[in-house]
């Protein structure tokens, strides 16, 4: 019988104890799969007396996850703590004693992956990267393999579960976003520091991550304009609604004449809309391409076994390419040889220059005359004119303002900034909008 797959495992939490749990659960069909056992021999943790769900043996376990990434009687390394720059010391570790990277962290291969793929190039192994995008959505796999016949013109989607589960909740039973948060974080769904996912960071890693894979050069994600959803209240989702509309955090990508447009925001897309419909913590990406046309992948994009099925998947074709003394393939974006079309920074800010948008704007205003033609005199001067207005009645809690709602036609992103910036500085606007984009094509 030949020897077993060994692995080591860093981080035991979530996502480690899924994949603990596919590797018992499925350890005869996973071993004909691949022509050997797979053997977990090692599992790096942070406290070693915490008791864990599925419960693994004492002696598996360390608290130097440096050193099980250096052990000798290991073949593939699964790296599923998160962070930077720890989980990228020990994945270059992994690498440079020349083992196979599985990794569930998006977060290093959108900022480190040059780095990581040059050490992976450098010793003859390879890094498998699924779960680092949507879960237990094939996006990384299709991108790179089934669709490779196509010229990718876009990518876009709903790609972080926290912010879709707490959208769904105050759009479906008009909690406050403080309400649904807490809700999310009691559910597992968010972590007790949110910042990552509300404010839009992670969206922006993944999206430059399926960008750079989608036009085969790299997409800095230190350069990807982004915005979160913590400004976003019920009423906003409300007047979404009656103009037809639901509100959802989404990465998008397009493929300008002169490079690509890379953003992460809150958006508006009609109701009738595919992603309009994908609820709670589920994630789903668009790809258009120009021989297939439009294809979506939906699925549970967080959680223990979604992501872990990823990662196992991952794990298996590492796997096989180690019994079979196989290469890894380097995706284009990521070969040394291969240096980015354009400067991210220059396409970002080409992107924005030539980018136009609508924008849906809520304003807390002086409930006097006038205050309109201020607010259209300041869009106006920066190439900005107003579609539709709403005005709500003020009230005798309402301290002498009413919300204002407007709605632009196409605008030159740059204008709509320096029109909002603008509007902000207005004595007759008591507090900083809330400007949302609005799209009727996704």
């Amino acid at each position: 019988m030949q020897r077993s797959i060994r692995v080591g495992l860093i981080g035991l939490g979530t996502v480690g104890s899924g994949v603990v749990h596919i590797l018992r659960r499925h350890a005869k069909r996973l071993q004909h799969e691949v022509g050997r056992p797979i053997e977990l021999k090692g599992a790096a943790v942070r406290d070693l007396s915490k008791p864990r769900e599925p419960e693994v043996p004492s002696h598996l376990l360390t608290d130097d996850a440096l050193a099980l990434a250096r052990r000798s009687d290991i073949d593939i390394i699964v790296e599923v703590m998160g962070g930077v720059d720890e989980a990228k010391a020990y994945a270059l570790e992994a690498l440079q004693q020349g083992k196979r990277l599985v990794t569930a962290n998006k977060a290093i291969i959108a900022l480190k992956g040059q780095e990581l793929f040059d050490a992976a190039k450098q010793n003859g192994v390879g890094i498998y990267f699924e779960a680092s995008v949507a879960g237990g959505i094939p996006i990384i796999k299709a991108l790179r393999e089934s669709l490779a016949a196509n010229r990718i013109e876009s990518v876009y989607g709903i790609l972080n579960g926290t912010c879709n589960y707490i959208l769904t909740q105050m759009s479906n039973n008009g909690q406050p976003y403080e309400t649904a948060l807490k809700k999310a974080q009691e559910l597992g769904y968010a972590e007790a520091d949110p910042t990552f996912d509300v404010d839009g960071h992670d969206t922006a890693h993944k999206i430059a991550i399926l960008s750079s894979l989608a036009y085969g050069y790299r997409v800095d994600a230190q350069h990807v304009q982004f915005e979160g959803i913590r400004g976003i209240q019920p009423q906003d989702l409300e007047c979404a609604r009656e103009m037809g509309y639901t509100v959802k955090l989404l990465g998008i990508s397009r493929r300008l004449d002169d490079g690509v447009s890379v953003q992460a925001h809150p958006t508006m897309i009609p109701e009738t809309s595919v992603l309009a419909n994908v609820q709670d913590a589920y994630n789903a990406v668009a790809v258009v391409g120009d021989a297939v046309g439009p294809a979506l992948f939906l699925g549970l994009g967080a959680g223990k076994l979604p992501t872990a099925s990823a990662v196992v998947a991952d794990l298996l074709d590492a796997a096989r390419d180690l019994a079979a003394n196989a290469p890894a393939e380097i995706p284009l974006c990521w070969r040394a040889d291969v240096p980015p079309s354009a400067d991210s920074e220059t396409e970002a800010q080409k992107a924005l220059k030539s980018a136009c948008s609508r924008r849906y704007i809520r304003l807390e205003a002086e409930d006097r005359p006038g205050v309109l033609a201020e607010i259209a005199a300041a869009l106006g001067r920066h190439g900005v004119s107003i579609a539709a207005v709403s005005q709500k009645e003020s009230t005798p809690m309402s301290e002498g303002t009413v919300p204002l709602i407007l709605l632009t036609h196409l605008a030159a992103e740059r204008g709509l900034r320096a029109a909002l910036d603008e509007i902000n500085d207005l004595p007759c606007v008591r507090q900083p909008g809330v400007s949302i984009r609005v799209e009727t094509e996704l």
